[in-house]
């Protein structure tokens, strides 16, 4: 499902028109809901980038997400994993200037950066592998998520929609329902239950720790 089709279903369900704004509203509160419950993992990407000496801060992508893996690479390209931790643990663990060495833990420090623990004592390259928000449908015109899983979209997107206009609480309850049921299955793809084949059946992701 397009976003000119997306559109169209919306304003026939409702039997009411909206404005281009209203519309584009509905569909980003359900893009950002779905996004933020829902680990996708057609919606993964790696990303390479340099550990600075000294530098205990490592800026991520603009379009992160959620984190998988953080992994520091040698010089014969081997991975090391980094442990993903809280904040108050990795200022505790490695509290001052001199608690340097290769990292051993990550964790995200704001919203614009992974606090590394220990401090580099060196410069090293890495490799982030992370699950990223998508450009928007209203933008876009196709995505993985309309192409994909649509019913998560107009569904989520309908709740918006008729809460927007007051409508009756049984409509409200009916697609919300659907939307929930809809949530199930995508869930039950994000982590890995819906993959099956001769060599696996019901595989479950295993989230970095």
């Amino acid at each position: 499902m397009n976003y000119t089709e997306l559109k169209v279903n919306i304003e026939d369900i409702c039997e009411q028109s909206f404005t281009d704004d209203q519309m584009a509203m509905f569909t980003q509160q359900a893009e950002q809901k779905i996004y933020n419950t829902v680990q996708i993992p057609a919606l993964r990407r790696n990303q390479t980038g340099n550990l600075t000496l000294g530098g205990k801060y490592l800026i991520y992508p603009t379009d992160f997400l959620y984190t998988f893996s953080l992994a520091v690479i040698d010089a014969q390209g081997n991975y090391t994993y980094l442990l993903n931790k809280d904040v108050n643990f990795i200022r505790e663990a490695y509290p001052g200037p001199t608690s340097t060495g290769t990292p051993v833990h990550y964790g995200i420090f704001d919203d614009t950066a992974f606090i590394i623990g220990p401090t580099p004592d060196a410069a090293y390259a890495v490799e982030l592998h992370y699950g990223y928000y998508p450009q928007t449908i209203v933008t876009a015109g196709t995505t993985w998520l309309g192409d994909e899983f649509d019913s998560a979209l107009l569904n989520g997107a309908l709740v918006e929609a008729i809460r927007f206009i007051k409508g009756e609480p049984d409509m409200v309850a009916l697609y919300q329902k659907m939307y929930v049921d809809a949530m199930a299955l995508l869930k039950n793809l994000g982590d890995g239950k819906m993959r099956e084949d001769m060599y696996r059946s019901g595989q479950l992701r295993i989230t970095p720790r």
